[in-house]
């Protein structure tokens, strides 16, 4: 949902909820601007009342949806009140509530032996709430604050369920998760020392290192890993130990798209002996990987509902139309679609050429093609990890000097891989001003802010904020400070979906309206496809050598990459969303016999 629509009332129906985010909240400077806008606190009931520290505090009984204390309260700039009317279909108390005027959760999705359950669905809507009860780590209080709800009552709500069984083990016996977490980016605070070190802890870890080809990785020291070394890392030390219950969060980040299939084979294999959840944001591979789907949706950071199950490709297509028909609850205004022609190359106004480069570190090299970047383009940058893109895009900044070639000299503005806020403990407002001064009062930035979802998180700390929330302040910082040449590594990492084309619509529109362009290095095939006018395909040897090849065609160059991956994407007829053939199928045969390995037919 866009930032500009958060305050709007999408569902009509009896329940409503209110979230007051206390993070946000500064009653001491806007006097309880709340409170004096309530027309039912005027009527003389008390709807918004000071309790607790005096924080003001919300009877969602009296409330009538009006909206105006939310109102009030953005006038006031803090953002911090949301007043949502739940869908009229949803009449139950939530699973779990965090406390009064705080998140809520609606139902549980369903673990199943012998198949990858995934869930998919916008930040912030509960899927870490999803984790933590099933997990064990949180007991659901079925939306009750005062006194103590015991297991028997929670289980007799899903009593003839297909959790019932899994909620009695997990209130008698416990349950033993292995859970993959969201933010690699992370692990160097905790983890000290060599890569084997840590997987030595985790018993069996051989064969799985083997199969994910990261025996290169055991002599090094963890905090000089790639963010795709950690990611692979984070999953072998999941996958190494015995659990009853597999939880990973976006497995793919930082991944490049074999090893984003390897990943994805592993977690399968997994299944055929555990229960398996997955919270992916790449559809191709929550696609690939997933055998049903959950959909989460709700309003993020207000309330979150889980749906029934659905077939994979119902589900993800499902959740794209933003209308489940079996629930009747349209969650979304507009269906996602996707392009099912490739973009032309038609910008024809150089900005600038650029040379090739060569670089030896001991005993990697790589050598990039010299090319040329024409004003309003964006060119997508495909190929493994460990293959020298990184390189690439940090000797064009001059941030490495390269053993050949020079950098390009004009304004560049750099969003790096890895998502690392470290230095003064400083919130959002004050972190964006710093990097791009007045700059964050123009009109058109704050439409952006608001576009990316970061306007209500103004006055939150940068170390608080999720990994999600991180990587949109870091693109807007990116695009606000002063530049003729954008360049973005690894932009989708931690985006949900619609944050994805959201970012890849504003890409595009800013260079193609303020004529400057952009270098976006990413492995989601579906982002590259919606924000690349022309593509670089980067191939080699992995950690030995690399070779960039001159930007060509978007259908040329994802012909190119895939063939060196052998791996073949079709489009689903229904939405337009790359879909990965499995391996020898009819589809995989026939579209590379016509040398046609990205979105034929």
């Amino acid at each position: 949902m866009q930032s500009s629509q958060k305050r709007e009332v999408i569902f009509m129906g009896r329940k409503r909820i209110v979230v007051c985010d206390r993070e946000l909240c500064r009653f001491e400077k806007c006097g309880y601007r709340c409170i004096k806008s309530c027309p039912v606190n005027r009527s003389g009931e008390e709807c918004i009342v000071k309790e607790d520290r005096n924080y003001p505090m919300f009877n969602e009984e009296l409330c009538i949806g009006c909206g105006l204390c939310a109102k009030a309260c953005d006038k006031a700039g803090f953002s911090a009140i949301t007043v949502v009317n739940l869908p009229k279909e949803l009449e139950e108390d939530p699973i779990h509530r965090y406390g009064k005027n705080q998140f809520a959760l609606y139902r549980l999705p369903i673990p199943k032996k012998n198949m990858v359950m995934g869930l998919i669905g916008p930040n912030g809507v509960g899927k870490t709430t999803v984790l933590n009860i099933l997990s064990g780590n949180l007991k659901p209080n079925m939306g009750i604050f005062k006194g103590k709800v015991e297991w028997q009552t929670i289980i007799e709500k899903f009593k003839g369920t297909e959790l019932q069984d899994y909620l009695e083990k997990l209130a008698t016996s416990g349950v033993s998760v292995g859970y993959k977490p969201q933010h690699v980016d992370f692990i160097p605070k905790m983890w000290k020392g060599k890569v084997i070190d840590l997987l030595k802890k985790h018993g069996g870890y051989e064969k799985v290192a083997e199969r994910l080809g990261i025996g290169e990785m055991f002599e090094k020291e963890i905090k000089t890993l790639s963010g795709g070394e950690l990611q692979l890392l984070a999953v072998a030390a999941v996958l190494s130990k015995e659990y009853d219950f597999y939880f990973f969060d976006e497995p793919s980040s930082y991944l490049d798209v074999r090893q984003r299939l390897t990943v994805a084979r592993e977690i399968r294999e997994l299944a055929k002996k555990h229960e398996v959840m997955v919270v992916e944001h790449d559809l191709a591979i929550l696609d690939y990987l997933s055998d049903h789907v959950h959909i989460l949706y709700g309003q993020p950071g207000a309330f979150g509902v889980v749906s029934n199950p659905y077939g994979v490709r119902v589900g993800i297509n499902t959740y794209l139309e933003g209308f489940i028909n079996e629930e009747n609850v349209r969650f979304r205004d507009k269906p996602i679609l996707f392009s099912k022609t490739a973009r032309p190359a038609s910008k024809d106004r150089l900005l600038t050429e650029f040379t090739g480069f060569e670089k030896k570190f001991g005993q990697f090299d790589i050598r990039t093609e010299p090319g040329e970047i024409y004003k309003g383009e964006v060119i997508g940058i495909l190929g493994p990890n460990s293959i020298g893109k990184t390189t690439f895009i940090r000797m064009l900044v001059g941030e490495l000097e390269a053993d050949k070639g020079k950098p390009v000299e004009m304004l560049l503005s750099y969003k790096p891989q890895r998502l690392i806020f470290e230095g003064e403990d400083l919130d959002v407002g004050e972190y964006i001003r710093k990097a791009i001064g007045d700059k964050i009062e123009d009109a058109e930035y704050k439409r952006m802010l608001s576009a990316l979802n970061i306007e209500r998180n103004m006055d939150k700390k940068m170390k608080n904020l999720s990994g999600g929330e991180l990587q949109a302040v870091f693109i807007a910082c990116t695009l606000g400070k002063e530049h003729d040449i954008l360049l973005l590594d690894e932009p989708s990492a931690f985006l949900d979906v619609e944050q994805r084309l959201r970012v890849a619509k504003i890409i595009r529109s800013h260079v193609e309206g303020r004529e400057t362009s952009a270098f976006v290095v990413d492995h989601d095939l579906q982002l590259i496809d919606s924000v690349a006018d022309r593509i670089m395909v980067f191939e080699g040897e992995r950690g030995v050598s690399g070779l960039g090849k001159k930007p060509c065609s978007l259908n040329d160059g994802m012909n190119r990459f895939l063939k060196t991956l052998d791996i073949t994407f079709r489009r689903d007829p229904q939405t337009g969303r790359a879909r990965a053939n499995k391996p020898e199928s009819q589809k995989d045969r026939e579209q590379k016999e016509n040398n046609q390995y990205y979105y034929s037919g």
